[in-house]
């Protein structure tokens, strides 16, 4: 019933679309408030947490778009996939706290989702395959 190209594409299609809403929105929120995430970053231990907050930001929303749109998606899914697991080992590593549990292990979770996406590709719904 799944196996075929049309719902495989329009699987990835909704793959792409729900891992980019969260870095689309994460992105852009650090962003709009880099005074409270760089503040967020010092209490975690982040040198240099007043440049590292923009960076953050902008991986998060363009990769995001990037991801959404479907270009250059496999650099951009790895590009993700590195971040995410990064933020996870730098602000999630709270066992004794289980919000901070749930965070690592849907960081986890939305890594393998990109990692998926880097085997697949975008599909056809996307600029990549526009492309050729």
């Amino acid at each position: 019933m799944l196996n075929n190209g049309a719902s495989n594409n329009t699987l990835l299609l909704l793959a792409r679309i729900l891992l980019a809403i969260i870095f689309i929105w994460a992105g852009y929120g650090k962003l709009m408030s880099l005074t409270g995430t760089a503040g967020y970053f010092t209490s975690l231990g982040i040198p240099a947490a007043s440049i590292v907050a923009p960076l953050t930001g902008l991986v998060e929303l363009i990769g995001g778009l990037l991801i959404l749109v479907g270009f250059q998606t496999r650099y951009a899914a790895l590009v993700l996939a590195i971040f995410t697991i990064a933020a996870a080992l730098v602000a999630h590593l709270n066992f004794g706290d289980r919000g901070q549990t749930i965070h690592l292990t849907k960081n986890l979770a939305i890594a393998g989702g990109f990692l998926a996406l880097i085997a697949a590709g975008a599909g056809t719904y996307s600029m990549d395959a526009r492309k050729g």
